[in-house]
């Protein structure tokens, strides 16, 4: 980095969100640079199947992203593997600073995208065997059940979605769902009961894991009696796998920027928060869909906002 420089935009996260920030930055010819912490693409690297990302039929999450970075490098971006650690504003100035471990960042303009991390159910063991029978990313470690049994916990799209995909591998997919419904699209539900080897629970929850190195018990409780019924299996011949949700990466900006009762950023149409110049994108935005496109909608959006922004307040 250049000391003494300031940039035009800091984007903070490298997924759909991020990238696609990137890339309409260097259409609007923004001094940038892109912050990501772990694996450029994010979470989306992991889904092993992409049908509904308009123009891209077929693919994969890593192609998908590799694509958008190859875009946002052919038009100059700069994508630099650092984690930020703070980010702060000059009251005088409206200067941001965002610092890493190498070192410190100052704009006039931030981007947050840096996406969410699985929820964890509660049950107790998860943590215990959380990666030795508890896992929440089937694209992952799917392979890992091959003629197994395994259990999915949420109701969700994504948890049918995932449940689906454990098909592939597992002897039978249990969907563990604690309400009376699932909350998944039709056609991915239908599915999903169409095949032989799945099956699901409602008003059901998983109570406790036990075991010792792998876990050989799982206890469900009933959600409408509160009925306790223990299964065992065999040590290592079944597993545990968790979609309840995601938890929004907003801690950075929790006293700049008004959050909900989950964590997710609150803004306006634009993408901009309370704090003026800054910005948020992608799965930490409060809204009804999170899928890729909506997080590339909101990266376009913020990077726009962001350069009306620096038209509106910085001299030419």
């Amino acid at each position: 980095m250049e000391e003494n420089k300031v940039l035009d935009l800091v984007i903070i996260g490298a997924g759909p969100a991020g990238l696609t920030a990137a890339i309409y930055a260097q259409r609007a010819m923004l001094n940038s640079v892109v912050l990501e912490q772990e694996s450029v693409g994010g979470q989306v690297i992991l889904t092993d199947s992409v049908d509904n990302y308009p123009g891209v039929p077929h693919t994969n999450g890593y192609e998908l992203a590799d694509k958008m970075r190859g875009q946002a490098e052919d038009l100059g971006a700069t994508i630099k593997s650092e984690q930020a650690t703070k980010i702060e504003q000059d009251a005088a100035t409206k200067i941001f600073t965002v610092t890493t471990a190498e070192g410190s960042y100052q704009s006039r303009t931030v981007i947050l995208a840096g996406g969410a991390t699985p929820r964890h159910a509660g049950f107790e063991g998860e943590e215990t065997f959380g990666g030795h029978g508890v896992s929440y990313c089937a694209t992952c470690d799917g392979m890992f059940y091959r003629n197994k049994q395994v259990f999915v916990v949420g109701g969700g799209n994504s948890a049918v979605e995932e449940a689906l995909f454990l098909t592939r591998f597992a002897s039978k997919v249990t969907l563990v769902v604690r309400k009376d419904h699932v909350r998944a699209q039709q056609a991915i539900l239908k599915e999903f009961e169409e095949s032989e080897k799945t099956e699901i629970r409602y008003l059901t929850s998983v109570e406790r894991l036990e075991g010792n190195q792998l876990p050989t018990s799982i206890t469900f409780r009933n959600n409408e009696t509160g009925d306790l019924s223990k299964e065992t299996f065999d040590e290592g011949s079944f597993g545990v796998f968790v979609f309840v949700g995601r938890v929004p990466a907003t801690e950075l900006i929790a006293d700049m920027a008004e959050r909900d009762d989950r964590g997710y950023v609150i803004a306006d149409e634009s993408t901009e928060t309370r704090t003026p110049g800054l910005f948020v994108a992608g799965d930490i935005r409060q809204k009804k869909l999170r899928q890729i496109v909506t997080a590339t909608a909101d990266g376009a959006l913020a990077a726009t906002a962001a350069a009306a922004y620096l038209g509106q307040h910085i001299d030419s």
